[in-house]
């Protein structure tokens, strides 16, 4: 039995900063078992928030600048992590940041260059996930749904609550998944506008009321009504959310609350849809289950056909980086770690670009 030692770095579209989490992966017959051994989170600063957050607007110069730059950033700290611990890690799996993401066009970018990584911590470095799925006309998104069929298969449903919602399920002996809409780019976009990092357990905007006009808007962006596979990001945010929200005149905790009842419409419509049975295990991961208001919200939307299953903080907070650095595993043997079913593509492939320490 071969046991694999990586860390996995996430950085989300929320913002919130960088994700590392070292990782051990156990393949028996054909079942994989996991451990996450240490898990660090690293805040980005006020000036390296926006910095990522314009480089939607950069030049190419000014954006190679940042993507090459950024990744030494990363591989400084995935330095730092593995003296920290004494980890003995065989590679690093890095989601990197997502800039750029226009499946329809044929691209997406995660900024976070994979050489500057490897070069900086002296690791074996494997990145850019998404790239050759949108190659084989994929969405290059969501990746995830891999880790929730081997490593989450006692759920029937998959959430995660980041900056987008995103939801995985088995149908038809098939892994279905795809982005449902916003989540806590909308909460953090708000709180901000009050100098708030966030509203922790959702407080504020539970003391809000419902704003009807702003519900409908929401509610009926044209992005709910298509069918999936389909996968969304900040540029859909920036076009066509943010607008509604500046347009809006109403207290802060009203927006909130009207934002978190949008939220669990979007989820629980889709997934009472989706569901084919009465009582459905459902586990939710992200920023966005620790988010008390908006948890019962979605609890009292879904009734009694879904039951809500608890994990560790720990799973909560760092399954992406989890299944990123599971993904690396499955591109290190050579097996797929995007499904077609999922994304789109002309078929599963096995993505990612490995890079040697130079």
């Amino acid at each position: 039995m071969q046991t694999y030692n990586v860390i996995g770095l996430m950085s989300g579209t929320s913002l919130d900063g960088l994700d590392l989490a070292y990782c051990q992966f156990l393949k028996k017959n054909e079942t994989w078992e996991f451990k996450i051994l240490n898990t660090k989170s690293v805040d980005y600063t006020t000036q390296f928030k926006a910095q990522l957050k314009n480089a939607i607007n950069l030049a190419v110069p000014e954006f190679t600048e940042l993507h090459n730059s950024y990744g030494s950033w990363l591989g400084e700290q995935v330095k730092l992590f593995g003296e920290e611990h004494k980890l003995e890690v065989q590679f690093i799996a890095s989601h990197g940041h997502t800039t750029h993401h226009k499946p329809e066009k044929g691209f997406t970018l995660q900024i976070g260059s994979g050489q500057h990584i490897a070069n900086a911590c002296g690791i074996t470095t494997i990145a850019d996930f998404r790239t050759n799925d949108v190659a084989l006309g994929g969405q290059g998104a969501p990746l995830v749904p891999i880790g929730d069929m081997h490593l989450f298969s006692e759920h029937d449903f998959c959430l995660n609550l980041g900056g987008i919602s995103n939801v995985s399920f088995q149908q038809n002996n098939k892994r279905v998944a795809y982005d449902i809409g916003i989540a806590n780019m909308l909460l953090n976009y708000v709180t901000n506008t009050i100098n708030l990092a966030y509203d922790k357990n959702g407080a504020l905007a539970k003391s809000g009321f419902v704003n009807t006009e702003l519900l409908h808007k929401l509610n009926n962006l044209e992005y709910y009504k298509l069918p999936y596979p389909k996968s969304t990001g900040y540029e859909w945010f920036k076009k066509e959310i943010i607008p509604i929200i500046e347009k809006t005149k109403d207290a802060t905790e009203n927006i909130l609350h009207t934002s978190v009842i949008h939220i669990c419409d979007t989820i629980s419509k889709d997934l009472l849809n989706a569901s084919n049975k009465t009582n459905n295990s459902l586990l939710v991961t992200g920023g966005g289950a620790l988010n008390g208001f908006l948890m019962n919200t979605l609890k009292s939307k879904l009734g009694v056909n879904f039951t809500i299953d608890t994990t560790s903080k720990t799973v909560i907070e760092f399954k992406e980086a989890l299944i990123f650095a599971f993904m690396g595993v499955l591109r290190h043997l050579e097996k797929p770690n995007a499904l077609a079913s999922v994304t789109g593509a002309k078929k599963d492939s096995s993505c990612g670009v490995i890079y040697i320490p130079q």
